[in-house]
């Protein structure tokens, strides 16, 4: 066989210093077909081994039938059916080159985001378990994470919340969207229940979804049932948070936990992607541009609750009793509570203004509340105490004698 190096002189000698062929030949020491064979050949030349017989070849008709009957039965039990006792392994290779025949491929879409188009939106259950004050600690299907990535740039943003509840969920979700200093024109959710669900065949947003869209002037889609893989952004980055946020840290409670993530996901922003060559940092100025602005008035959300203030002077919110300032007794306040803070205010002035407190079944007393209530019980114990009858002189009964001028002896 003529080697690499003889075939590439060959043509050298032919084509750029004009030798004839026999020349070549006789200098090269090979025979003028070789030589031409050399000068017309595309490539150099090649070791090709002649294609011998298979096995499987006997078996192929069968084969054929079997996956024109059935494309996606499986090698294995193509193998049982025809009685094969070789191998596994080449009936297997054969299977696989015949097998898109009868079965067409089923190729995955590629999804594109255009910049500020899609946001996907997620609750991520963390499986710590986080302290969160008076002794009780959250379990993982307790701690609630709000989760949002941006489809163009990849931008991730989270935020721990205290409840599923919608007036936690809808402030929370703020929150990541005042974050983002935009608004994405399309906001994914799954079947969560403060959001929405799939009924009668079509997607059914709840009355507190609706008037927070509506303020935001933006779209949200609630994906079908079972259907993961519509918003594979999101649940991708919930496996890197497992992967690489959660190893090796300790968390005091909610806030440490917040913070902790907070700084995680500042540097994660600038991590270079492999899907978009660079990144998120690098595409999030344009994805922002792209997006709608922010609502010159910010949507209502979290908890608001009017009441009428009892006589013990508190106000329950979420299993919680916060005290409010007895001078309101019997009128009528609005609770007014975010993810940090719980206000009470009466005819507009703050009369109430506690830290939120995500423990359960607690009672939070603010000194200047219990000593105004001590005030006014002394106050109105002092009004309703009985007044004294006056005393009145009693003159004796001789005076009146003398006076009318009556004998004092008994008739």
């Amino acid at each position: 066989m003529l080697s690499v190096e003889d075939w590439a002189e060959i043509r050298r000698l032919h084509r750029a210093e004009g030798m004839p062929i026999k020349v070549i030949a006789r200098v090269l020491g090979v025979s003028r077909n070789t030589v031409r064979s050399a000068i017309v050949s595309d490539g150099p030349p090649r070791y090709e081994r002649r294609p011998g017989g298979s096995i499987v070849n006997v078996v192929e008709p069968r084969i054929r039938e079997l996956l024109a009957a059935y494309p996606a039965m499986p090698a294995t039990v193509i193998a049982e059916r025809i009685g094969w006792e070789r191998p596994i392994r080449v009936l297997s290779g054969r299977v696989a080159q015949l097998r898109p025949v009868y079965l067409p491929p089923d190729p995955a879409s590629r999804a594109s985001y255009v910049a500020g188009e899609i946001a996907q939106c997620d609750l991520w259950f963390p499986p710590v378990q986080v302290p969160v004050g008076c002794g009780q600690v959250r379990r993982p299907v307790q701690l609630p994470v709000l989760t949002m990535v941006t489809g163009y740039s990849r931008w991730a943003s989270a935020v721990l919340i205290p409840s599923r509840r919608s007036e936690d969920l809808f402030a929370g979700w703020w929150q990541l969207i005042e974050g983002l200093g935009a608004v994405p024109r399309v906001l994914v959710w799954d079947g969560e229940g403060a959001i929405g669900r799939w009924r009668a065949g079509r997607p059914e947003l709840t009355a507190g979804c609706q008037a927070f869209r509506g303020t935001l002037a933006t779209r949200v889609i609630v994906c079908k049932p079972a259907d993961p893989e519509a918003k594979g952004l999101v649940e991708r980055f919930h496996d890197y948070l497992e992967r690489s946020f959660l190893p090796g840290r300790i968390f005091a409670g909610p806030a440490d936990f917040n913070a902790q993530l907070a700084a995680w996901i500042a540097v994660v922003n600038t991590r270079l992607r492999r899907a978009l060559g660079c990144a998120p940092a690098g595409r999030i100025t344009a994805d922002k541009a792209a997006m709608l602005a922010l609502p010159p008035v910010p949507p209502a959300t979290g908890w608001r609750l009017p009441a009428r203030l009892a006589r013990d002077h508190y106000i329950r919110l979420d299993s919680s009793d916060y005290s409010v300032h007895p001078a309101v007794i019997g009128r009528r306040v609005e609770v007014i509570a975010d993810l940090d803070r719980v206000r009470v205010l009466c005819e507009g002035k703050v009369v109430a203004d506690h830290r939120r407190i995500w423990a359960w079944h607690q009672t939070i007393s603010g000194p200047a509340h219990v000593e105004a209530a001590r005030a006014l019980r002394r106050q109105r114990a002092g009004m309703l105490r009985p007044v004294p009858e006056p005393e009145v002189e009693q003159r004796c009964l001789a005076d009146y004698d003398a006076a009318l001028g009556v004998d004092g002896g008994v008739a």
